[in-house]
């Protein structure tokens, strides 16, 4: 933390796509020695030369990042900042988005790991023959899968007691090999075959990072067993799509559902929408709901003004 002496009047502005909103909760919670100076979704609208406090869209503020030459503090509105990380400015202190997307991601990841072992689908043919609509289609129980979660931090931790309640056995994968959860299993990236064919669920919420990319390649789908079904809720740069199409259409696994993507919003032309296991979800796994952001945004800035350490603070090396 700095130790030089602060300005009577820190300059905050705001960089994002829900400016309105983000306006209206956070000017109530400023104090007085911090002046709200612009608020745009608009990047050549926003107070490069003078800001020194932000809050905004990774995306939007990577485009100007580089002329912010008195920011000191930004907190993203995000929990992924990779523009940011890419962007080669570090020398300011970057907060993320943290612990407001369990419930949204135990919901959403939950509702494929049912949807695929009920045979829901199966049912929903079953009523549309003709005959025999009686006679039940083939159909499973989460108790003695394994869910095998890429990526096993704070998010997935959240998950894992779920899983257990449904009897399932969860093993998770991260760079350390550790983790604070209730793992049968931990691996490392350099055991990610012996990982995904361990799997009958995969669950990506890999970080991007220059490791990350293309993680989940022909080999790691090749490894996993043909019953096998993927679930993206990470970052779209961790799948090798060729490699997954051709997963999908040759029916190597089971199933993918997908929710983030290398380039948003993904091309109507693409595989993905035709693919019939191939399930899309826009983005919308867990969402950034402006409420809670406003949250964190005002406790770091406390912190902030404090000089005290932030909270969710980025490691711009480890690229999380």
């Amino acid at each position: 933390m700095s130790t030089s002496t602060p300005p009577a009047t820190w300059q905050f502005s705001i960089l994002s796509r829900d400016y309105q909103v983000y306006s209206e909760l956070l000017a109530p919670l400023l104090p007085d020695n911090v002046s709200l100076s612009v608020a745009t979704d608009q990047p050549d609208q926003f107070d490069c030369h003078q800001v020194q406090l932000a809050l905004g869209d990774p995306d939007l503020l990577a485009r100007v990042i580089n002329q912010c030459t008195q920011l000191r503090w930004l907190q993203s509105t995000f929990a992924g900042n990779a523009p940011l990380l890419r962007a080669g400015k570090r020398d300011y202190q970057l907060t993320g988005v943290k612990g407001i997307f369990d419930q949204q991601m135990r919901e959403y990841v939950f509702s494929y790991l049912l949807y695929f072992a009920r045979n829901i689908e199966g049912f929903n043919q079953a009523a549309k023959v003709a005959q025999n609509k009686w006679q039940p289609p083939g159909f499973d129980a989460l108790a003695g899968k394994t869910l095998g979660i890429a990526g096993a931090g704070d998010i997935a931790a959240s998950l894992v007691d779920v899983a257990r309640v449904f009897d399932m056995r969860v093993v998770g994968l991260n760079r350390s090999g550790s983790a604070t959860a209730d793992y049968k299993q931990m691996f490392t990236p350099d055991h990610k075959l012996a990982f995904a064919s361990a799997c009958d669920f995969v669950l990506s919420l890999l970080p991007d990072t220059p490791a990350t990319g293309n993680f989940i390649d022909a080999e790691f789908l090749s490894a996993m067993p043909e019953h096998g079904v993927l679930i993206n809720a990470g970052r779209g740069v961790v799948v090798d799509d060729a490699a997954l199409v051709a997963a999908l259409s040759s029916r190597q696994i089971r199933a993918a559902v997908l929710d983030v993507f290398v380039d948003e919003p993904l091309a109507d032309d693409h595989p993905y929408w035709t693919l019939p296991n191939a399930y899309v979800t826009q983005h919308t796994a867990a969402i950034s709901r402006e409420q809670d952001v406003a949250i964190i945004f005002k406790g770091n800035l406390i912190h902030f003004l404090e000089n005290t350490p932030l909270i969710y603070a980025f490691d711009f090396d480890k690229g999380y």
